[in-house]
């Protein structure tokens, strides 16, 4: 398990400098590639959180038009994916706030975050995959309002919710968030799902508990 470990930790950080050395230098045109890596690993830290650019400016001391380039250039290489806020008006619903995942999940330092990723990146997949074969206007979002509710995922069908996903680490009460999106939209699959917990079950008002492997292993 430790050799399996230092291997992927290994192989990760070569990916990472492969990627800021032979795909982003020279094809895409920039200079201070250690910025860019520098911009890489401050990304690690801030897997799940709404995505400020303005914050990562601040820290590395550019431009915010050079940090929005590079967060372009990273999505483009398929190193992060963003992903946007859900919601209409009457939700009072963020609308330009962004969260973003590594399609290299394992750089992600904490382990509730890491997870986090992994979901993300499973649930992505599962989108791809139905728009590939079935067609679906499916996408990738995520639900915050004005008042701090937040939802890790939504999944919509032409801009419908038609699956609520909460993360957690353990077992925990149903996420008062996760209860408040699906009374608003109770056609809608809503699951809790944990990394570590055992919790099976579900609520009256439909919302299944269960742990993260049998959820991943019925997607794609």
């Amino acid at each position: 398990m430790g050799d399996s470990l230092e291997a992927a930790r290994r192989w990760s950080r070569e990916y990472r400098m492969r990627l800021v050395e032979e795909e982003i230098r020279d094809p895409e045109g920039v200079a201070d590639v250690s910025a860019i890596e520098l911009l890489a690993v401050r990304l690690t830290d801030l897997v799940g959180s709404p995505l400020s650019v303005n914050a990562l400016r601040e820290d590395l001391q550019v431009s915010h038009g050079a940090v929005s380039r590079w967060l372009e250039i990273l999505e483009r290489l398929y190193a992060i994916v963003r992903v946007k806020p859900f919601g209409a008006p009457p939700l009072r619903a963020v609308k330009k706030a962004q969260k973003h995942y590594h399609y290299d999940w394992i750089q992600v330092r904490d382990r509730a975050a890491r997870f986090e990723n992994l979901v993300a990146m499973h649930l992505l997949k599962w989108v791809h995959h139905e728009q590939d074969v079935r067609g679906r206007d499916l996408d990738l979002r995520y639900f915050r309002d004005v008042d701090g509710r937040e939802v890790d995922f939504v999944v919509t069908d032409r801009e419908i919710p038609v699956h609520l996903i909460e993360v957690k680490w353990s077992d925990r009460p149903v996420d008062k968030a996760l209860r408040y999106l699906h009374a608003r939209f109770p056609d809608a699959a809503a699951t809790q799902i944990s990394a570590a917990g055992t919790d099976d079950y579900r609520t009256p008002d439909g919302i299944r508990v269960q742990p993260a492997i049998p959820f991943l292993r019925g997607l794609v």
